[in-house]
């Protein structure tokens, strides 16, 4: 990105969203956003730490979130299994979707959900009231668009009348056929509705759907296929259903381990063929070319990915899941204390490299340096939470400042020179 990212941006003029994302994860963790740089009065030892952009979109950001946001899933968990489904839209609609990113995906995730809440209250099945949390994803495995929900259903629900609970069968929740039909039923239906209300977009290679009878020709062809959705077996337990389901919830389009090489114009990024039985391979891709997928995958702001209902809805969530625990005779699980993840795996603020240098870092303003003793008080741009406690090196607990920037904003932050930060 902060190779290609300034003549990427020059040549395809995306849209704000995407600029500014581009611009956030080039600068992550460098001193165009700002940050500390300290040196131990004792081993002269240099620490960086620079401010993470904080984006959702960032591989490298996230750790502290996703830690968090699992402590709070595991106070919620039933002690019963859970299964994993997973509603995909055909690749016909893939660029109706990316031209209609916020209603379409609003809509994909509202009609499985949907799906799934009628049926499991349909009497000749469960006949219960069901919960799930619900993620997007809009990625493959070569980073092309694939629309898809990942569902993390308790097996079972509230009887309708709330007198007890109704357990699934130990490994089946639902007839997938059965799943697939209704999905594509009311998903269609809904999509015809947002075309004749003219909520839709249309430009490039589905500008002619603008037309009724073309739209209709192009639903009928959707019709006649079998949607999928694919029901996994139970996890072994709610850990493992945890453990797997915080690498979906926080999840980006491309993460680092994935980049197995770069020359400076082509990236090698490996991907699992699952056509090929899981195989392990890789695909060489222009570096262009690997921007202009990341950015498929940039959702809209303000865009909630990850979504609880039923059940497991955030409103009236603990009397929901009190009501749940009563019924199942349970009690609520202890979670462990929340361990704060390296500072490299998301934290705000990040050492970016240790080495050792002479008495004032090139590049670094002039000015007299701060000694920072064990109880410290920090320039005012500096926050005292992010202030170094000893030396990693030899334990020193004497730092001297050399160089600090508040993060930039507004006006400020739009001047910033982005592109091959060091």
């Amino acid at each position: 990105m902060r190779d290609h990212g300034a003549a990427f941006l020059a040549r395809t003029t995306p849209c704000h969203k995407v600029q500014n994302t581009l611009r956030l994860l080039a600068a992550c963790r460098t001193k165009a956003l700002g940050g500390q740089v300290t040196r131990c009065c004792q081993c002269g030892d240099v620490e960086y730490r620079y401010h993470s952009c904080g984006d959702r979109h960032c591989p490298a950001c996230g750790g502290l979130k996703r830690a968090r946001w699992l402590e709070k899933r595991r106070a919620e968990q039933l002690p019963v299994p859970y299964f994993h489904l997973v509603f995909t839209l055909p690749h016909e609609l893939s660029a109706l979707a990316l031209g209609n990113r916020a209603a379409l995906y609003d809509l994909l995730m509202a009609t499985a959900w949907q799906t799934l809440a009628q049926l499991g209250a349909d009497p000749k099945h469960l006949g219960a009231q069901l919960g799930a949390i619900a993620v997007l994803h809009t990625w493959g495995q070569q980073l092309e668009h694939h629309a898809h929900v990942h569902m993390i259903v308790p097996g079972g629900g509230i009887a309708l009348d709330g007198s007890k609970w109704i357990a699934s069968r130990p490994r089946f929740l639902l007839p997938v056929k059965v799943l697939g039909k209704l999905f594509r039923g009311k998903f269609l239906a809904e999509l015809r509705q947002l075309h004749v209300t003219g909520k839709l977009s249309f430009a490039g290679s589905t500008a002619p759907l603008v037309a009724p009878r073309a739209f209709e020709a192009f639903l009928s062809r959707l019709y006649a296929k079998d949607w999928n959705v694919y029901a996994k077996e139970p996890f072994a337990g709610p850990d493992t259903m945890l453990k797997y389901l915080t690498g979906y919830t926080h999840r980006v389009a491309l993460s680092n381990d994935r980049l197995s090489a770069y020359d400076g114009q082509y990236v090698r990024l490996s991907y699992k063929d699952y056509a090929d039985g899981c195989r392990r391979k890789e695909l060489r891709l222009s570096a262009a070319e690997l921007l202009r997928r990341f950015c498929l995958h940039i959702v809209p702001t303000g865009f909630v990915r990850v979504r609880h209902y039923g059940i497991l809805t955030n409103r009236d969530h603990g009397k929901r899941l009190a009501k749940c625990r009563e019924l199942l005779q349970a009690t609520v699980p202890v979670p462990p204390l929340l361990v704060r993840p390296p500072s490299a795996s998301g934290d705000v603020e990040a050492p970016a490299r240790t080495e050792k240098a002479p008495a004032r870092v090139s590049g670094m303003p002039p000015g007299p340096p701060t000694v920072v003793a064990a109880a410290p008080t920090a320039p005012a741009s500096v926050s005292p939470a992010t202030l170094p406690t000893a030396c990693p090196k030899c334990g020193g607990l004497v730092r001297e400042w050399l160089w600090t920037k508040e993060r930039p904003r507004g006006r400020e932050w739009q001047e910033v020179e982005l592109w091959n930060t060091a």
